[in-house]
Order: structure tokens, then C-alpha cells, then sequence
């Protein structure tokens, strides 16, 4: 019964934009659950600081090299070898997977090799144990992405077969390990426990796809040809939205390394808000953006433009007006959604106030930030990844600027912090500089998506004659 219901295909759109908004809402439960753990036993000060900088660096690679860049380049190609012949798309993915992990392990190793280095840049606010241990979680964490790396392709494949059931239970899994690393690690060896759990998580993100690809068909091969025209074809497609990836946790590069110079927690408060506002991106943008990304693939490959369109503007909409009712219900609940989340234990009134203002202003550009996730996906399965990599490269740069104007802004009295602190009610908090990270953010979101949104409409006649 168990293996019926993991093979489960899923064809309809709609069905299959639930399927993933389920398991996503789980997973944000568990992943609300585990932020929970973390501020009760930590609070927002140095501990969840090191936590969440040693987190940048893998995240980086795992973002950048593997869950984006590679799986939107694989869905189109392996669907079109697909098309052709089952023993050759199998022997592309061998071929993929041998050498991709390969790479990913030199590239780790050489990481590992310059960590310090690496947190020097990335949080150079920190100085001696702190520092220390930053780069000693950073390089456990690094095993992570080997994971990631090969359960993405994994994850990949599995959607050109409509398998969304089993591809949405992983990020459960791999929420699962970390909390299981918070109960069970931390108390044994300490805040180390934290990288271990990430990893356990890597694990279990794994182990629970493997099964159903091998009941695919998928058998794999000792094969290396770095000739092989679809390996260079993902190449030619992954470097553009690796780029683009780039850009956006480069954003996030950035926003460790100037709130590491804040006040001690402020990377806690960043993060846990960030956390608290992913779930309806997840929920909403993530799950709808998944689902119909093999729907304009295929509708591509058989030149069906009607159908792209049609599947694109019902999407759009979705996701649009759902983001826009939600974000503004977090917006005007914020306070009490951190309240009951994560005041607890050792995170005070203080932490929660500002938690919840920083929330308020990553609100603000979810609509935005989810948009951006639909019209990427659409140029993607277009086979063209430049032009949302050079706009998220322009969202970086906006990104930036905004970063450091509004935290100098904020660091001094002045009509802006005035309206800042009056809007957000922050009138007991002294040092309210953290907020202008996420408002920055929220910004340059906003433009990242009306110029991808003004590029596609270009691009595409029948998208512009139905909106």
C-alpha cells in the first residue's frame, strides 16, 4: 500500500499544485515547530547568530549549484530524451549524476579548505570562539549539499514522471533531521548538534526518493562523457540561472555580513522572521510555479503556444491574488504570529517586537518574490535562462544599495526611523536597524518582478493578448 501511494502520478495541475501545497504547509509546520526549538533554547543572541552564518555558505552551494540551477535545466532536457527513448533518458541521468557529483565534491573540498577565509567575508562582525565556531558548523554542514545535490536531480526526474507526492515529502524529511538534531544532538554535543541535524536531514531528503526512481527504471551506469550533447545542453542552461541564483544569495551574503556588525541576534531576527514569511511563498508560489513547470515545458516542446499561455495566466493569477490576501493578513497579525511561535523560553518581548517589525517588512514583497518564482520557471521552460538571471543580478544591485542606505538611515534619529518606529509601534526598542534589511529586500523584489514581468510580456504575444 505504502509503495501505491508514493508512486501516486499526478496530471492535473491543480491536483498536483495541492499535492505540494499540503506537504509544504507540513513542512512549514515542522519548519515553524523547529524555529520554535531554536528560540526557546537559544533566544535571539550569539549561539543562533553562528547557527545561522555557518548556514550561508552550504545553502549558498545548494542553491546555487544544485536545487534551482540544476533541476529547471534537467526538466526540459531529460523530457525530451524522454520522448525519444527511456533507455537513452536513463543513461543521461547516470551520465549527469556521476559526473555532477564528481564536481560538487572538488568544489566542497576546496571550500572546506578556505572556510575561515570564507567567514571572514561573510560575517565580519565575528571575532575569535565566535568566529571559531562558525567555521567548524560550516564545514559540517558542507556534507549537506552533496545530498541535496543528488536528490535534487533525483527530485527532478521524478516530476517529468508527475511523481509530486514523493518529491514534496523530502523537504519534510529534511525539516525532520534538523529537529531531530535540536532534541536529540544538541543536548549531547552542543550547538555542533545543529550541523549534524542539517545533515541527518541531507539524509533522509535522500533516502526517501530513492526507492520510487529505481521503480522507475532508473539503473545506474559507469559512465562519464563530458561530450554527451544533453550534459552539455544542462551546462548551457544551468549557467545562466546559476548566475541568477548567484545574485539572490549573494543578497543574502550581504545581509549576514552587515547584520553581523548589528547588534548580537540580529542575524537570529532576520532569519527567524525570513522563516516565519517562506511558508506562504512555499505554500503558494513554490507549489503552483512546481506543478506548472512540466505542463510549459512539455506545451513548448509541442510548440503548443495556446496551451502555455493558458497554463501561465491561470497561474499567475493564482498565485498573485492568494499571496496578496495572505501577506497582508501576516502583515496586520505579525505581532501575534511571533508571539505564539516563538516567545518562548529564552526569546523575550524584546526579540519577539522586533521579530515581528522585520516580519512586517519582508510582508510587504511577497507577492512580488512569488511572481518572480512563476515568470523565471516560464523562461526556463522557454530554454532561456539569461534574462531572469541578468534581472536578478539588477535585484541584487537595487538589493544592495537599499541594504545599506536604510541601516545608515536607522542608525541615527531622523524622519524615516521616526516613520519607521511610529508604523511598526518599535517605540521601546532602541536599536531598530535590522528592519531595514527586509524592507530592502521586500524593494528590490518589487522591482526584479516588474521588469522580468515587462521582458516576458515582450517576449510573449499570446501572454500579453490574455492579461
Amino acid at each position: 500500500m505504502l509503495k501505491k501511494i508514493l508512486n501516486i502520478q499526478t496530471k492535473n495541475i491543480t491536483l498536483a499544485a495541492f499535492i505540494l501545497g499540503a506537504a509544504s504547509f507540513f513542512s512549514a509546520l515542522l519548519g515553524l515547530f523547529r524555529d520554535r526549538l531554536l528560540a526557546s533554547r537559544f533566544g535571539a543572541g550569539n549561539e543562533l547568530d553562528v547557527y545561522y552564518a555557518a548556514f550561508r555558505i552550504p545553502d549558498f552551494v545548494s542553491m546555487v549549484l544544485i536545487m534551482g540551477a540544476i533541476s529547471a535545466a534537467i526538466i526540459p532536457v531529460f523530457g525530451q530524451y524522454l520522448m525519444r527513448s527511456q533507455k537513452e533518458a536513463w543513461k543521461f541521468i547516470s551520465n549527469l549524476l556521476n559526473l555532477f557529483l564528481v564536481f560538487l565534491i572538488i568544489i566542497l573540498i576546496f571550500l572546506v579548505i578556505f572556510t575561515p577565509q570564507l567567514i571572514a567575508l561573510i560575517a565580519p562582525g565575528f571575532s575569535g570562539e565566535k568566529k571559531e565556531l562558525t567555521v567548524l558548523l560550516t564545514r559540517i554542514m558542507f556534507l549537506s549539499p552533496i545530498l541535496l545535490g543528488i536528490s535534487n536531480i533525483i527530485s527532478a526526474v521524478l516530476q517529468v514522471f508527475q511523481r509530486f507526492l514523493i518529491t514534496s515529502l523530502s523537504p519534510i524529511m529534511y525539516n525532520l533531521g534538523i529537529i531531530l538534531g535540536i532534541i536529540f544532538f544538541v543536548p549531547q554535543i552542543g550547538l555542533t548538534g545543529l550541523a549534524w541535524g542539517v545533515v541527518l536531514g541531507g539524509i533522509l531528503h535522500f533516502l526517501i526518493q530513492l526507492p520510487v526512481l529505481f521503480r522507475l527504471g532508473f539503473s545506474p551506469i559507469k559512465i562519464f562523457d563530458f561530450k554527451d550533447p544533453g550534459l552539455l545542453k544542462v551546462i548551457k542552461l544551468t549557467l545562466p540561472r546559476s548566475i541568477g541564483l548567484a545574485a539572490t544569495q549573494i543578497n543574502l551574503i550581504v545581509v549576514t555580513a552587515i547584520a553581523s556588525t548589528l547588534t548580537a541576534g540580529s542575524i537570529a531576527v532576520f532569519n527567524l522572521a525570513e522563516s516565519l514569511s517562506r511558508p506562504l511563498l512555499t505554500f503558494i508560489a513554490v507549489s503552483f510555479s512546481t506543478a506548472a513547470f512540466p505542463a510549459l515545458s512539455l506545451a513548448f516542446s509541442k510548440g503548443d503556444k495556446e496551451r502555455f499561455s493558458r497554463v501561465f495566466s491561470l497561474t499567475f493569477y493564482r498565485i498573485l491574488f492568494s499571496l496578496l490576501i495572505l501577506s497582508s493578513l501576516l502583515f496586520i497579525f505579525r505581532g501575534l504570529a511571533v508571539k505564539i511561535i516563538l516567545q518562548v523560553g529564552k526569546f523575550g518581548a524584546v526579540d519577539a517586537n522586533l521579530t515581528a517589525a522585520t516580519l512586517g517588512m519582508f510582508s510587504l514583497g511577497l507577492f512580488a518574490q512569488g511572481l518572480v518564482l512563476l515568470i523565471a520557471k516560464a523562461f526556463y521552460a522557454l530554454h532561456d535562462t539569461k534574462i531572469p538571471a541578468i534581472t536578478s543580478i539588477a535585484g541584487m544591485v537595487v538589493n544592495i544599495i537599499f541594504c545599506f542606505l536604510f541601516v545608515r538611515l536607522l542608525s541615527f534619529p531622523n524622519s524615516f526611523q521616526q516613520f519607521l518606529v511610529n508604523f511598526l509601534s518599535l517605540e521601546t526598542i532602541k536599536d531598530i536597524q535590522i528592519i531595514g534589511l527586509p524592507l530592502a529586500i521586500s524593494i528590490s523584489a518589487v522591482f526584479q518582478f516588474l521588469i522580468l514581468l515587462l521582458l516576458f510580456w515582450r517576449k510573449n504575444l499570446n501572454f500579453r493578448k490574455k492579461l
